[in-house]
Formats: C-alpha cells, sequence, structure tokens
C-alpha cells in the first residue's frame, strides 16, 4: 500500500516542477559556450587542407555499395584523418516524355568514385582491397591526383567566393548542369541567397530555371 502511495504522489506532483526543470534545463542549455576544436578536430581539419582527390575504379553498377564499403573500412582502421570524402558525382539533366519535362539525377561517370585523402603506400592496400573497389585510376593503376582544374570541374568543392555582378536583363551563359552551354536572361537576383532566375528558351518554349550565381556566367 505504501508503495502505491508512493507512486500516486509521483503522479500528482505539480506541472510547475516540470516547467521549474525545463526552465533550468533551457538556461543550462543556453550558457553553455560554443563549440570549441578539440586537438583530434584540429588535426583533422589541418590534415585535410593537405589531401587530394584521387579517383577508383569500381564494378559496374556498384559504386553506391563500394562508397558503403570504403567507409566502414575508414571507420574499422580508424583512417579519418587520411580519407575524408568519398564522393559518387551526380548531375541534373533535363527528360523530355510524352510532353512532360522532368529533371533527373544520373551518375557523371558511372564505374567511378572520387576520395579525397593523404595517400601513401601504407594506405593502398586497405583501399583497392575494400569490396566493390578495382583500383586507382592512374598509370599501371598506381593514384594520380586530380588537378585543381579537374577537382573544380567536377564540382567537388564548394565554391566559397562568388564575385558575380548581375542585374535584371543581363545575358547570361550557364557554366554547368543539366543547362549548361545555354544562354538566358536575368529577371531576377536574389544576392543573399547567391541564386538568380533566368529565362532560357527549352524545347522551344521560354522557361524560367533558379541558378546559383556560381552556375552562370555574363556574356555581353
Amino acid at each position: 500500500m505504501d508503495e502505491i502511495k508512493e507512486l500516486e504522489n509521483i503522479e500528482s506532483m505539480p506541472e510547475s516542477l516540470e516547467e521549474n526543470a525545463t526552465e533550468i534545463a533551457t538556461t543550462i542549455e543556453a550558457s553553455e559556450p560554443e563549440h570549441i576544436l578539440t586537438e583530434a578536430e584540429k588535426r583533422i581539419e589541418e590534415a585535410r587542407a593537405q589531401a587530394k582527390w584521387y579517383v577508383l575504379h569500381t564494378f559496374s553498377g556498384y559504386e553506391n555499395v563500394a562508397k558503403q564499403n570504403l567507409e566502414i573500412v575508414t571507420d574499422k582502421y580508424a583512417l579519418q584523418e587520411r580519407i575524408f570524402d568519398i564522393v559518387i558525382p551526380m548531375e541534373d539533366v533535363v527528360e523530355e516524355k510524352n510532353g512532360k519535362r522532368k529533371v533527373v539525377s544520373r551518375k557523371i561517370m558511372p564505374g567511378y568514385i572520387y576520395v579525397k585523402m593523404i595517400y601513401g603506400d601504407d594506405i593502398w592496400h586497405a583501399v583497392t582491397r575494400t569490396r566493390g573497389i578495382t583500383g586507382f585510376v592512374g598509370p599501371k593503376g598506381r593514384p594520380l591526383p586530380l588537378t585543381e582544374d579537374e577537382t573544380r570541374k567536377m564540382h567537388l568543392e564548394k565554391v566559397t567566393v562568388i564575385s558575380v555582378d548581375l542585374s535584371v536583363d543581363d545575358k547570361v551563359e550557364v557554366l554547368d548542369g543539366p543547362l549548361n552551354g545555354f544562354v538566358g536572361t536575368v529577371v531576377s537576383v536574389d544576392a543573399q541567397g547567391k541564386k538568380c532566375r533566368v529565362i532560357v528558351e527549352m524545347f522551344g518554349r521560354e522557361t524560367p530555371v533558379d541558378l546559383g550565381l556560381e552556375q552562370v556566367r555574363k556574356v555581353d
């Protein structure tokens, strides 16, 4: 009976106590200092700056499996300070079927994945023995890092600085994506969101498309 009474007392606790607890938790959370990088995180950021992009060949149709397996290998052998990003480059393309247009994603280079890493002979076996990966792309299967120009063209690194001065009615050329090479007219610019709306002629019709400022180049 005493136990039942105790449970009843707990269940009948006033809501004010719960409100006080919530207020205290909120105060503690608000007073927590901003995240400070740990020594391990600092090492990873420093190493990342030295890393380069490499291309790995995979079995056809097994790009996603190879990516997942390499992520498992990275964790298993604690290679977080050597392997940073594993990417399957995708692109959006416009398809028209039965008079309807839609944008679909497809692999830019089927049978390949891209890895940002600090290469060394000691890591070669761990990578090439990963299930789904057949080897590095390079002379005689030896790793050959991508150049900065190749990295930029594959959009493997995010653009951090955009210096595009656009105004309404400007003519622009689309630099990448499914509309690469198209020329259109700017109808609006969102400088804060770093994007613009452009009217392009597609399939014989004028179509408005939203693009990032880094995706267009002003033309005369």
